[in-house]
């Protein structure tokens, strides 16, 4: 099978790789790139444990193939996480209790950081759309509600990025 040339940025970095055109999104991070924090819950698209930001959008990228995202700009959790520690967004799943076994963690973060990166105030029905397409079995979504309001608050701190 012919390999296709792939120019993408992943978390800021530019990246030109020869790629299989049947290559998942979701497989070119965690297998090409290495970047695991996105997960494979169910890989139809249901649970959106394997979310990441494409061009500012949150997707499931088990169901796009790596290929169509010549040329666009990828966010995983990885680029969403400062050196010097966490993301407000993160620290604010802490302190409310929205982590519990963290499978779904990365997902629910994408999903919040999309939706507060275009909506820096949302109320507490839209933040349940936002993240209505990851699913989680551990907290009950109240935590996770309370943590991206906490931010959307500005009840924590908002040192450097979402």
């Amino acid at each position: 099978m012919k390999k296709l040339k792939l120019n993408i940025t992943v978390n800021g970095q530019k990246h030109t790789l020869k790629i299989d055109p049947n290559l998942r999104l979701l497989d070119l991070l965690r297998e090409n790139l290495h970047l695991t924090g996105t997960k494979e819950g169910c890989g139809i698209g249901e649970c959106g444990a394997c979310t990441v930001i494409l061009d500012g959008r949150a997707v499931n990228s088990c169901l796009i193939l790596a290929g169509q995202c010549e040329g666009r700009e990828i966010t995983t959790i990885e680029g969403v996480t400062p050196e010097d520690g966490l993301s407000p967004l993160q620290q604010s799943f802490l302190d409310n209790g929205a982590v519990q076994c963290g499978f779904c963690t990365p997902g629910m973060i994408l999903s919040a950081r999309a939706l507060l990166d275009h909506n820096p105030t949302p109320t507490e029905a839209e933040i349940r759309e936002a993240i209505s397409g990851n699913l989680c079995r551990c907290t009950g979504y109240t935590q996770i509600v309370e943590a991206i309001q906490a931010v959307a608050d500005g009840r924590e701190e908002q040192q450097g990025s979402l």
